[in-house]
């Protein structure tokens, strides 16, 4: 299937709801889990870990986007993006609830007592803070209400986001020392912003023929 057939494939109205279903499989599996008793012998903590996960996965899918969209040429991908954007703050916001419901019973003052005894919670709960904002403004409306400069620059929280996601996580697994999923995510999180850092020091640098007449003195 070549190019222009595949991007008129991905624009087809049935692809984003399909998408749309393809992202609450996770959901749906720990549901399932939940009511056949097959969460293993700690389900609180296999929701809690698995919110989490899922949140830092569909950031990574998020932050791929563009670069993945770029290199394929299938600018289709482009129409996608705030959607799965909403999905990293649907699962952190799963994942903040299963932490202050199954960790905290809810109790406001144990929470608030938790993020100022473990700075791995306080990080992560910047983070989900930090994601508010993004949500909130992730719909045509708020684009033109704020001017797209402005909501750009509001969204490149997401880069922050992702740092202190990943010293949450690495500070969790740390207390374990499991490493290795940590250096998956570090590697393929340091790919994307650097692709992102190579991108923009490159189109700040003026072409090479600008360059030589500034030499040459032409």
């Amino acid at each position: 299937m070549n190019r222009a057939a595949l991007n008129r494939l991905l624009l087809r109205p049935a692809a984003k709801p399909l998408l749309w279903l393809l992202c609450l499989v996770p959901l749906v599996g720990w549901v399932w889990g939940g009511f056949h008793n097959t969460l293993g012998a700690n389900p609180a903590e296999t929701i809690l870990r698995g919110t989490g996960s899922w949140t830092l996965r569909f950031l990574c899918i998020v932050l791929a986007v563009t670069p993945l969209r770029q290199w394929s040429g299938l600018n289709a991908l482009a129409r996608w993006r705030r959607m799965l954007g909403l999905y990293v703050f649907f699962y952190a916001v799963l994942h903040f609830l299963a932490y202050a419901w199954l960790d905290m019973g809810f109790d406001p003052a144990a929470v608030a007592k938790d993020l100022g005894k473990r700075p791995f919670a306080l990080v992560g709960f910047v983070a989900f803070v930090l994601l508010v904002p993004l949500a909130a403004t992730s719909f045509n409306r708020a684009i033109k209400a704020m001017g797209a400069a402005r909501w750009q620059r509001l969204h490149r929280l997401v880069y922050a986001i992702a740092g202190l996601g990943l010293l949450h996580f690495f500070w969790m697994r740390a207390s374990k020392h499991r490493y290795g999923e940590v250096l998956v995510y570090a590697v393929v999180l340091g790919a994307l912003l650097g692709w992102r850092g190579w991108r923009r020091l490159r189109s700040a640098q003026p072409p090479i023929a600008l360059q030589h007449s500034r030499v040459t003195g032409g």
